[in-house]
């Protein structure tokens, strides 16, 4: 087997998956059979920091070949380089895979993109789905709060870009993050890893692994980060945003002969930090009457923030934070060598339970005293698959049986501070506190969802250097929704719509119905779906692989689960319960090379990728009501050029650089959400800002403003048009205490150029372009021992990583501002 030595510590190499050289055709395909029937034991690692490492292997399409090989755009990031970077969740990740985006302002309000594309900024809704999947060993992590959690005794992640239906379990158009954790052994093995740091930070990891008997051997891994918050609390003197992170995995492999392999895997994580606030960035004219907006509020309540400069880093919220979040779940995962292929089956149960507590006014007035959603999952998950090839045909065909149940017990409730706040000044109840004072609404949501499909692809050798691969997905899905909203007010009597038979409703009643709404319906949606995709790749010569793809696939339909517009007389549209599926074409073509005898590697891929009824967040008044709620768009695109390059010139001396030029634009949007400055009336405008139906210009201060917008041609949120990761490491020779090891020192950045942090782009919400930079300088022996001290953002950029409008269209911008510069030592040993 062609092998590729990278020098210890030499993860960046790994980051690119560019290191591996390309196998001649017919080498590759008797190492990715040979490979898939080896014991988990024996398979090639990644990005160990050892020398003499085989070639990257991925699993990234269901069986065991090359990066270099695979016939799709892909980052792999090796488990040690995770380590070094400190790259320790999804969040951190994004750090060096240039097109992931990930926002997250607490773990249940999460989204993970790529290209652009996922899940809508912002919107949290337990009826639709993620366009990412994240998969851990196989394992479909059904809920994006996993994405939050700490790596967990990681071998490798690979990142895959663009739909993904044909290979994985649960279908995603987006792509899919594939994690893949250290697997037991027969030699007995063992890592630890004690780091230190500033903002009293303490990270700890360590694994054992080892045989039991011949055939059962076992693995256990524990992980814990604490850190103090990066924000104070003055009215409490509380640091908040801090890390608070537990996890335990462990597992068992029996394996009685070579092609028969069984691994039964448990694992355990809690969070528990003082979280999640995001502070007061800055404020904005709104088409609102100058009294109604933040300025006149917080003086009329004699309120002002600590500080308007987010980056000094004070709050004042008068709400206890919490952010309580447990996942984990068992999976038995078996693989059998037969005369046909191999045979695998993945069943899993996971589970995630969510208990926060928020301020959702952001500010230190009892405004919104309550505004929590504790939900409870439980998933269950059924995979089988057959690989194998037979002359000059490949195969993988599978099935996947999903089922979820959700259980969201919510609750929101108004303060003392409420009815000056949300009232118009000119009504007379804006001035009782007794008004809103207590108002609740207590929210009981749940959800079955059910998902099946059968999916396969195929690999046609035409000839030795030219494949065409076809894949297909035949998809069921079910979902049975429930929402029933009851809202009491501060003496605990039920407030309800009245009709004009029972007397209509009084002011003081009108009042609060206009801040929380009772709401009870019942929701189910089903659907077929057919997609398809095919690959055509062709060696162009031994160090040079070609591939262009196309695929027509989809998004799952969805139910509107955080409540639908209602007519005047507040009864539930259940025509807008529902919410059609995602159809996307996607378009891909790259090139990967190898050169300067196989020190160096160069791979470029271009996109375009087109939805339909993309899933967002609208809001349509032509049914007279005030509420934006789940829907779809009419058209986005997303496009753009990807390159990643990695050099080794030699054994000291390494360098990487990947980078991404991104278009993501709503196509089609007539009915989104306004902007803060041009919401708060009663029309709607154009593409431009003018008012239909109505003379005059929106912008005039007073003038009647927006309900909806059309926003067709803006770009999407999150997205950089340019975003880059690079870096380089280079070592010397050194002796310690008598012992030979190699002095190194490494740099890692990245960089991305400004984006909407808004689904309406808005001119108070772009996030000006940043760069990061890390340093780390250390010692590392061959026998495992590591040490090295490191600078995160080195330079102390103060950046944002979102801002978000603040409720009730007062202007008031509030942002989650990225950590300030970080410091520490890391210990590593290993056996």
């Amino acid at each position: 087997m062609s092998r590729v030595t990278l020098l210890a510590g030499a993860a960046p190499l790994a980051l690119l998956a560019l290191s591996a050289p390309a196998f001649a055709a017919d080498a590759a395909a008797a190492t990715a059979a040979d490979e898939a029937t080896a014991p988990a034991a024996e398979r090639t690692s990644v990005g160990t920091g050892q020398s003499d490492v085989d070639d990257i292997v991925v699993t990234a399409r269901r069986r065991q070949e090359t990066a270099q090989d695979v016939p799709l755009a892909i980052s792999v990031v090796g488990g040690d380089h995770i380590d070094s970077t400190g790259s320790f969740n999804v969040g951190r990740l994004q750090q060096l895979t240039p097109t992931l985006q990930f926002y997250s302002s607490n773990p249940r309000n999460t989204s993970v993109n790529i290209r652009g594309l996922g899940a809508p900024l912002g919107l949290t809704n337990d009826g639709i789905e993620q366009g990412v999947g994240i998969y851990v060993d196989d394992v479909y992590m059904a809920r994006v709060a996993s994405s939050t959690f700490d790596f967990l005794d990681v071998k490798q992640i690979e990142v895959l870009r663009g739909p993904q239906g044909t290979l994985y379990g649960k279908n995603t158009t987006a792509g899919a993050i594939n994690i893949t954790t250290r697997q037991p052994t027969f030699t007995p093995e063992g890592r630890a890893e004690i780091s230190v740091g500033n903002l009293g930070f303490m990270q700890a990891k360590a694994a054992l692994s080892g045989p039991l008997t011949d055939t059962l051997a076992a693995r256990i891994a524990v992980s814990s980060t604490r850190r103090d918050g990066t924000i104070l609390n003055v009215a409490t003197g509380q640091k908040v945003n801090e890390q608070d992170n537990l996890g335990i995995r462990a597992q068992l492999l029996f394996q009685p002969s070579d092609g028969v392999a069984f691994t039964l895997a448990g694992d355990f994580s809690k969070q528990n930090p003082r979280c999640c606030v995001q502070i007061y960035a800055r404020t904005g004219s709104t088409q609102r009457a100058l009294n109604r907006q933040y300025a006149a509020l917080a003086a009329s309540l004699g309120y002002s923030v600590p500080s308007t400069n987010a980056f000094d880093r004070l709050t004042d919220v008068d709400v206890p934070l919490q952010a309580k979040n447990k996942i984990g779940g068992v999976s038995l995962r078996g693989k059998i060598d037969t005369g046909i292929g191999t045979i695998t089956s993945i069943t899993a149960w996971r589970f995630w339970d969510w208990n926060p507590s928020n301020d959702r006014d952001f500010l230190g007035l009892p405004i919104t005293t309550k505004s929590n959603n504790p939900s409870k999952q439980n998933q269950y998950t059924q995979e089988l698959r057959l690989s194998g090839e037979t002359g000059r045909l490949g195969y993988v065909l599978g099935a996947f049986g999903f089922y979820q149940t959700i259980r969201t017990s919510g609750v929101q409730q108004q303060g003392a501070a409420a009815s000056k706040w949300l009232i118009r000044p000119s009504d007379a109840l804006s001035k009782d506190p007794s008004v809103l004072n207590g108002l609740t609404a207590t929210n009981d949501i749940s959800l079955k969802n059910t998902s099946a499909a059968v999916f396969g692809q195929l690999t046609f050798k035409v000839t030795d250097a030219f494949k065409i691969q076809p894949g297909f997905r035949v998809n069921y899905d079910k979902k049975v929704g429930d929402y029933n909203s009851v809202v009491t007010n501060g003496a605990g009597q039920l407030v309800v719509f009245k009709t004009a038979a029972q007397g209509g409703n009084t002011a003081r009643e009108k009042a609060q119905l206009a801040v929380l709404a009772p709401q009870q319906f019942n929701v189910r949606f089903s659907d077929w779906n057919f997609s398809y995709d095919a690959t055509a790749s062709y060696d162009v010569a031994r160090d040079i692989h070609a591939y262009a793809t196309y695929a027509h696939t989809f998004k799952s339909g969805g139910v509107n689960l955080n409540g639908v517009p209602a007519d005047t007389a507040g009864v539930p549209i259940l025509s807008l319960a529902t919410v059609k599926p995602e159809t996307v074409n996607h378009y891909e073509a790259g090139i990967k090379t190898q050169f300067w005898d196989r020190k160096a590697t160069f791979n470029v891929s271009i996109f375009r990728t087109e939805i339909e009824n993309y899933q967002a967040q609208v809001s349509n008044y032509t049914v007279g009501a005030l509420r934006g709620y789940l829907a779809n768009a009419d058209k986005v695109r997303t496009q753009g050029v990807e390159f990643d390059f990695s050099a080794r010139p030699s054994e000291r001396f390494n360098v990487y650089g990947n980078g991404a030029y991104t278009d993501a634009t709503y196509r089609k949007f007539t009915n989104a959400p306004c902007p803060p400055e041009l919401s708060g009336g009663t029309q709607n405008v154009d593409a431009n800002g003018n008012l239909i139906g109505t003379p005059g210009a929106a912008g005039t201060p007073g003038a009647i403003s927006p309900l909806s917008c059309d926003i067709s041609g803006q770009r999407l949120p999150g997205v950089s048009k340019w975003s880059f990761s690079y870096g380089a490491e280079a070592n010397v020779p050194a002796k310690l205490f008598g012992t030979d090891g190699q002095a190194y020192l490494g740099f890692d950045g990245n960089y991305r150029s400004s984006f909407s942090s808004n689904p309406s782009p808005s001119a108070y919400t772009w996030i000006d372009g940043y760069a990061l930079s890390n340093f780390r300088l250390g010692y590392r022996t061959d026998n495992g021992f590591d040490i090295y001290g490191w600078v995160r953002n080195a330079f102390d950029v103060n950046y944002y990583e979102q801002l978000a409008v603040a409720s009730g269209s007062t202007g008031l911008i509030v942002g989650q501002p990225g950590d300030p510069r970080t410091w520490g030592v890391t210990f590593k040993a290993s056996f």
